[in-house]
């Protein structure tokens, strides 16, 4: 482990940790008028216990792009500024303090701990370095652990895989999609992948199945763990998986995890799927109060894991609530049609879910890529399982491997063209 006394912390340690950075962090927004309006005046000393915690109003995304550029930004002498991804509206701005870029390496080397990564390991950093955040995030970690960075930053497969190979890499952080990017190049350009030695994938920023995760760790060789995070609570390091894959450990003395129901916020009984709510416990530049990240996940457990480590641990995220699709009233999430077609032998990993109108209905149509004598048989299976599995009838098309477009980034799975969404 990183920091042993507080990653085994016991239960009531944790709560109590936890309650005094709560109280801490109420005195620091109360600073700002802005936060002291929206919280009605709550200031530390009201909390008598963690539980006190639920009375504070819910924080959005609306919420922080309203404050656009730092109306709720806390802390002074700034260093650095990240941004999210959003693609509409106001962006959302993190600015960093010393201390929030101390804690961003800290939690980002437990990370890599719990992943196995070691000061001998050669981690190959592949997400961007630039105004998103992901690559300064893992370099941090890294740094902090003393292992040697090869910071390539995102794209350029062809020199990635030259890179890996030449250098010895052994530990892949990327987006979740971005090792299937590397297979096909591979494939492609007929690049021995046996001539690596990466040993360690850690992946986020995306939704990814179990089947997709079997693919990569077939291809790849490697084993992969699932980390968490975004640019609102200061970037990955939130929480990730170990060894023992028995959920995704967050980090409490940091961040505090709730889950709610997402149509009321009201709380859900422990191991209810619901929509994740972060708190951040340590953050200068821009604490988070209660923030919906909409994210779907479930408490797995507070018991100690078989690691040692004694923090929460969360389900791997299945969706987000932003991402469901409504489709002749029935309510789905990709993930779901991800994990019937990556199990279907034969076929490849690249899926497009086209949503349009027809005579005033609407109409799913998924397309597949195959590989070369992959058994035509495997649509009426994908359509039969999805049948069963959403009440509705699907339109299966099967595709040449490579036909269907690949973006620059994150895999775009849903092209809606209803002309009533």
């Amino acid at each position: 482990m990183w920091e042993p006394a507080l990653e085994t912390l016991e239960r009531e340690g944790l709560e109590r940790l936890a309650l005094e950075r709560m109280r801490r962090t109420l005195e620091r927004v109360a600073l700002n008028p802005a936060w002291a309006r929206r919280l009605g005046g709550v200031r530390g000393e009201d909390l008598a216990r963690v539980e006190d915690w639920r009375r504070l109003p819910l924080l959005t995304k609306d919420d922080l792009r309203d404050a656009y550029p730092l109306g709720l930004a806390c802390g002074t002498r700034y260093r650095r500024v990240q941004m999210s991804s959003g693609t509409t509206g106001n962006p959302i701005l993190n600015p960093y303090t010393d201390a929030d870029v101390r804690q961003w390496g800290e939690v980002m080397a437990r990370c890599y701990v719990a992943a196995g990564v070691t000061r001998d390991d050669v981690i190959q950093i592949t997400p961007s370095f630039g105004l998103f955040t992901g690559g300064f995030g893992f370099h941090y970690g890294a740094e902090l652990l003393g292992a040697m960075v090869i910071p390539s930053g995102a794209g350029r497969t062809s020199l990635q895989l030259t890179l890996m190979r030449d250098l010895r890499a052994t530990v892949l952080p990327a987006i979740a999609t971005y090792p299937l990017r590397l297979i096909e190049v591979a494939r492609d350009e007929r690049f021995d992948l046996d001539t690596l030695a990466l040993r360690v994938g850690i992946l986020g920023s995306e939704m990814w199945s179990d089947e997709l995760r079997l693919r990569i760790e077939r291809e790849l060789r490697i084993r992969t763990f699932d980390i968490i995070g975004m640019t609102e609570t200061g970037g990955p390091g939130l929480g990730i998986d170990c060894e023992a894959r028995s959920g995704i450990h967050v980090w409490e003395d940091h961040y505090h995890p709730e889950i709610v129901d997402p149509r009321t916020g009201a709380p859900v009984a422990e191991g209810v799927e619901g929509e994740l709510v972060i708190s951040t416990l340590t953050r200068e530049g821009l604490p988070l109060v209660r923030y919906r990240t909409h994210d779907l996940t479930r408490v797995l457990s507070r018991e100690p894991c078989a690691c040692g480590r004694t923090a929460l641990r969360l389900d791997r995220l299945r969706g987000r609530t932003d991402d469901m699709v409504i489709l002749k009233g029935v309510n789905f999430y990709p993930r779901q049609i991800e994990t019937i077609v990556l199990r279907q032998p034969g076929v490849a990993h690249e899926y497009r879910i086209l949503l349009d109108s027809e005579g005033g209905a609407d109409r799913l149509t998924l397309e597949v890529e195959t590989e070369p004598g992959c058994d035509r048989d495997v649509a009426t299976r994908i359509r039969r399982e999805l049948s069963d599995l959403l009440s509705l009838s699907v339109e299966i098309r099967l595709c040449a491997f490579g036909s269907i477009e690949r973006a620059p980034g994150k895999a775009v799975r849903i092209v809606d063209r209803r002309a009533h969404r």
